[in-house]
């Protein structure tokens, strides 16, 4: 299983995602995230996010920023986008419906109500990271058990 994490940047949301998503997901399961903008390509995550995830025992310091690219869809089988926005914009980009298929809201997945988004922290304190950081452990949890194994 191939699973693509969206966000707007690609600095704060998407890369915990990632990080929480390997460090639950089985060995052969292949994890990434990307951006919907290029503005942060090549740089690493936002220091609070990599603050967060090592308080939880996850890595993800050596990620690196890179925008959503036509070949993410054939290569992934799940991408799961942070908001509406991001759904949006990556639907977009998909060329027909059964790559838009492949294409949902990450906490919609996880059990959530319609539309749930993932609040970006970028703008807020440590805890809104934390809170943030839980809200994607336990939507992963809930990923997982969904797809067989």
């Amino acid at each position: 299983m191939k699973i693509l994490m969206v966000c707007l940047g690609n600095i704060c949301r998407s890369p915990l995602a990632e990080g929480i998503m390997k460090a639950k997901a089985p060995e052969d399961f292949y994890i990434d995230s990307a951006g919907t903008i290029s503005m942060h390509e090549g740089k690493h995550p936002d220091k609070r996010a990599v603050q967060t995830a090592a308080l939880h025992g996850i890595d993800i310091s050596q990620q690196r920023s890179r925008p959503i690219t036509k070949e993410d869809f054939e290569k992934f089988d799940k991408i799961y986008c942070m908001d509406v926005d991001v759904l949006a914009d990556v639907v977009s980009k998909a060329k027909n419906e059964d790559q838009r298929k492949k294409v949902s809201l990450f906490l919609e997945m996880s059990g959530h109500h319609q539309n749930a988004e993932v609040p970006d922290p970028y703008w807020g304190s440590m805890k809104d990271f934390e809170d943030v950081f839980q809200l994607l452990d336990r939507g992963s949890d809930a990923i997982l058990k969904q797809i067989p194994v």
